[in-house]
């Protein structure tokens, strides 16, 4: 799951080098925080989020056929 977030937000921003992904589990829940560059945190939220659903749509999606639950945080 990690290596989609990346993937996804080094595709959008303008600085990919910024882009990380880190994970925590909690309560049987797996949490993806993303960090990018302050000047890129809008490119990756998107116009009313619409961007920062799409993401979480598709990890979740992905987390589905694994029987997993995954939420993305953006930060």
């Amino acid at each position: 799951m990690n290596e989609l977030v990346k993937v996804i937000a080094m595709a959008l921003v303008d600085h990919p080098d910024e882009v990380t992904v880190t994970q925590t589990e909690e309560n049987g829940e797996t949490i993806l925080h993303l960090h990018v560059a302050e000047s890129d945190m809008g490119k990756v939220i998107g116009k009313q989020g619409r961007i920062a659903k799409s993401i979480r749509t598709v990890v979740k999606a992905a987390a589905t056929r694994d029987d997993k639950k995954v939420t993305v945080e953006i930060k």
